[in-house]
């Protein structure tokens, strides 16, 4: 039960008013500004510092990847950049009935995009099997796909100008975030483990993985997995708010990192007792420096070999209105 005092910090927009939203400062100040200050650090100065995650091969047109998501039947009044290969991530829709998705998928079909590819998303009912016989009629008819691939536990290996391939591996499975939507598992029995083909070039789920562009709702288990699989690029949505890019090298300092962001924030005054929190933070900075400075003393400029996490939701939060500029990637 909210108390008058929460009540009014709600009110004046200092505490945030569900787990979708995301946290305010006073929010982190009372779960763990350790988290909260480090955080901070790794995203915003660490990373950065290292540069860019990757460049296009030398002497070779790079792949535009150009990556929607979280478009929940809306078509956006500003124009979609052109590439290679277009990409959904999921929740094209609100109530997931046949109509709706293939209105979504007949305005993806008419950009002038060489590929597209799509994956379900939570709201795109129709798409789970199960979801479908429980909409009656709503959920009676096919979708045309023609013109578009459309992934569920399987990939595609597409080919560009120039020769160029990539493997394109899709899942839209999500954790259980409630009664009546499309493809959920429990997040204890998550379906991860050893299902990403390790040839996999670019990754496209709806759930982002675990501390990474998530509000904290992303999937531990799907993390796990492209700590295996490495993927160049990973595309996802899901957390409107989430929205974003981040650079990601699979080293000491990202697990030093995750490792922080896993422990539970038992407020302030635990984080003044020194411990394995402490540590963790320590590692993000050392390993972080560290990295920074054999980047740029001893390798130099485009010699970086990391991967790209992106949360393309185009709803601008809650609003209820698409407003998130468009995700392009050069591969």
């Amino acid at each position: 039960m909210l108390t008058p005092l929460n009540n009014l910090l709600l009110t004046l927009h200092l505490r945030r008013a569900s787990p979708w939203s995301p946290p305010t400062p006073l929010d982190w100040l009372l779960a763990s500004p350790l988290q909260w200050l480090t955080s901070l650090l790794y995203r915003h100065v660490l990373l950065p510092l290292r540069g860019t995650p990757f460049h296009p091969p030398r002497g070779r047109r790079p792949i535009r990847v150009v990556v929607l998501s979280d478009t929940h039947n809306l078509v956006p009044d500003y124009r979609v950049p052109e590439g290679d290969l277009l990409i959904h991530c999921g929740d094209l829709t609100v109530d997931g009935t046949v109509g709706e998705i293939q209105a979504q998928v007949d305005w993806l079909r008419g950009l002038g995009h060489t590929w597209k590819v799509v994956v379900g998303g939570n709201h795109d009912g129709w798409v789970d099997e199960g979801v479908r016989k429980e909409m009656g009629e709503k959920g009676e008819g096919e979708v045309d796909w023609t013109g578009v691939e459309y992934l569920c536990d399987h990939g595609v290996e597409l080919e560009f100008e120039g020769g160029r391939r990539l493997n394109v591996w899709g899942f839209g499975a999500v954790p259980w975030c409630g009664e009546g939507f499309a493809l959920q598992y429990e997040r204890e029995k998550h379906p991860w483990k050893g299902r990403v083909p390790e040839e996999t070039d670019v990754l496209v789920t709806h759930t982002p993985p675990r501390h990474h562009l998530d509000l904290g709702l992303g999937c531990s288990g799907l993390l796990d997995e492209i700590w295996r699989v490495k993927p160049k690029l990973h595309v996802f949505g899901h957390t409107h708010y989430g929205h974003g890019r981040e650079a990601v090298y699979y080293d000491e300092c990202q697990r030093a990192y995750e490792s922080l962001m896993a422990r539970p924030a038992k407020g302030p005054l635990h984080d003044l007792v020194p411990g394995a929190r402490w540590v963790d933070a320590f590692n993000v900075l050392r390993y972080g420096v560290a990295s920074i400075l054999w980047k740029w003393l001893m390798l130099g400029p485009g010699t970086n070999n990391g991967g790209l996490l992106a949360n393309a939701s185009l709803m601008y939060g809650n609003s209820g209105k698409l407003g998130n500029p468009v995700t392009v990637v050069d591969l």
